[in-house]
């Protein structure tokens, strides 16, 4: 319900010319950022085209794999079947080595390379620390990490007293109070009447809070059964007429109320539109008002369980903004861009926050990590939090970060990220066999790479890189499909069960 409703109250008209622009202190982080809110891996392109893959065992419910390269370890090569694939990863590209070139002695008439600056020094020393390493294999044993105790601010689950008895509009009232729709109902009269003292001719009589109840609960019947135009839902001279809109208002009645209704009120609007172009302009203004009621309200009726996730979510949305996104991976492909903190067992949303395409990044760690800490509020949660995200947002620092802060984390990364490990020895290659681990300890993260279909990255603050962890794999040999089980490590285990089902709910 709380999902239904925010998404329905962020598809009114929001009015905002701010420019879709990223700034950050990090370049790559940045240019990974813009990237990935341009255009994201395609499903219908990330797929695996063997043909002699098996497609009846496949049910993974995270990432999509492409064709796999034959493992020519043992000299038997074997066609992989995706199908029992349970690799959650998004994969990565590898990074260029930071090699250093030979030194060179210049003439008088030989001009110099200017100095390094201190960002590409210490972008350089942390590569050579990270060459230092070697990665070690699934028989090397790995520390157990220390475990946060587990303090939530209230018992998990939903806040509500078990001797009240409730109805499905007594649960919806608790997101849409009747204190947020009167307020509603308000601003909806100052803009009709502005509206009719500046020429509009149709009649109107000001809404109600039950009238207004009765227009909400149109637009959720009108989402799920759809008909080509709203005038088609009071027709009634046809085979597939829908009888039930006509006895909840008539058709001009509704239509004056889409036309003028207003969650913010119509002079505080003007003001707000006097500042655009400036720090104090709020993008949200309009929704502003409903929006933190929703907010509130999904925090204060539900208490998550450990396990969170991050991920983002697309509102459909044909407002001419400067905030409409584009994501090419998403079922909802032009909208408003949500970042949603989510329960991972139900996918309940705990917390959002809308992408204005400001950049503005309180932190100046970029977007990516001010996305998570945002919607982090350790005065509600508590503590001892596992959070599961992707590889836009995982980072070493973000980590390290959450970890001081008592949360555990744990997400597929990029190996361009700054602080990730590169030029390792002992590192996975293209031939590596499939079940192939390697893993760095640096501190409370460790990284590890997996290889299955193909080279999957994951960092943790939670897991060791191996427990016994094993995998089915459905795979061909000479001509004859048969059940491969290899070892996988903690952290891809725990994401796939933690990030892969919040994945479906909140996107």
């Amino acid at each position: 319900m709380a999902r239904y409703s925010g998404e329905q109250a962020l598809q009114m008209v929001l009015d905002s010319e701010e420019e879709f622009t990223f700034s950050s202190e990090e370049e790559h982080d940045s240019d990974d950022e813009r990237l990935y809110f341009e255009e994201r891996l395609d499903p219908a392109e990330d797929t695996v085209s063997d043909e002699n893959v098996d497609p009846s065992l496949s049910h993974s419910p995270a990432i999509l794999t492409k064709r796999a390269r034959s493992n020519t370890g043992d000299n038997e090569k074997e066609n992989v079947d995706p199908s029992l694939s349970h690799s959650p990863a998004i994969p990565t590209k590898r990074a260029p080595s930071n090699t250093g070139g030979n030194e060179k002695d210049y003439s008088p008439n030989e001009s110099a390379p200017k100095p390094l600056a201190k960002k590409a020094k210490k972008n350089i020393q942390t590569s050579n620390r990270h060459s230092a390493l070697s990665w070690k294999t699934d028989n090397d044993t790995d520390m157990v990490p220390q475990t946060l105790r587990f303090l939530p601010a209230r018992e998990p689950g939903p806040q509500l007293r078990p001797a009240d008895e409730h109805t499905p509009k007594s649960l919806f009232k608790m997101f849409f109070s009747e204190d947020a729709v009167s307020t509603l109902c308000q601003n909806t009269n100052a803009q009709a009447a502005r509206a009719v003292s500046k020429g509009c001719r149709y009649k109107w009589t000001d809404i109600s809070i039950g009238e207004m109840y009765r227009y909400i609960g149109l637009l959720f019947y009108m989402a799920m059964v759809k008909m080509s135009s709203i005038s088609d839902y009071w027709r009634q001279d046809s085979l597939f007429s829908v009888p039930f809109p006509a006895t909840i208002m008539s058709r001009d009645r509704y239509r004056t109320i889409s036309w003028n209704v207003h969650m913010s009120h119509p002079d505080e609007d003007k003001e707000n539109d006097r500042k655009r172009g400036t720090a104090d302009h709020d993008s949200l203004f309009r929704v502003k008002p409903l929006m933190d009621t929703i907010r509130l309200a999904c925090k204060a009726i539900y208490h998550p369980k450990r396990n969170l996730a991050v991920d983002e979510r697309m509102v459909a949305c044909k407002a001419n903004t400067g905030m409409r996104q584009y994501m090419k991976a998403k079922p909802t492909k032009w909208g408003f861009k949500l970042f949603v903190l989510a329960d991972s067992s139900n996918g309940y949303t705990v917390d959002f926050s809308v992408y204005t395409g400001k950049n503005n990044f309180p932190t100046g760690h970029g977007l990516s990590y001010d996305a998570v800490t945002s919607l982090l509020d350790c005065k509600v949660l508590g503590s001892g939090y596992h959070l599961y995200m992707d590889n836009f947002y995982t980072s070493p620092k973000l980590l390290r970060d959450l970890f001081a802060m008592k949360f555990g984390g744990c997400g597929t990364y990029r190996d361009n990220r700054k602080d990730c490990p590169r030029n390792a020895a002992n590192s996975l290659s293209k031939k590596s066999a499939r079940g192939s681990i390697r893993w760095i300890r640096d501190g409370a993260l460790v990284f590890v790479k997996w290889m299955d279909t193909r080279e999957v990255s994951v960092c943790s603050t939670i897991h060791a890189a191996y427990s016994g962890d094993t995998v089915q794999r459905r795979v061909k040999s000479q001509g004859t499909w048969r059940t491969k089980t290899i070892p996988c490590p903690a952290p891809v285990t725990a994401y796939n069960q933690h990030m892969g089902v919040s994945t479906c709910l909140i996107s």
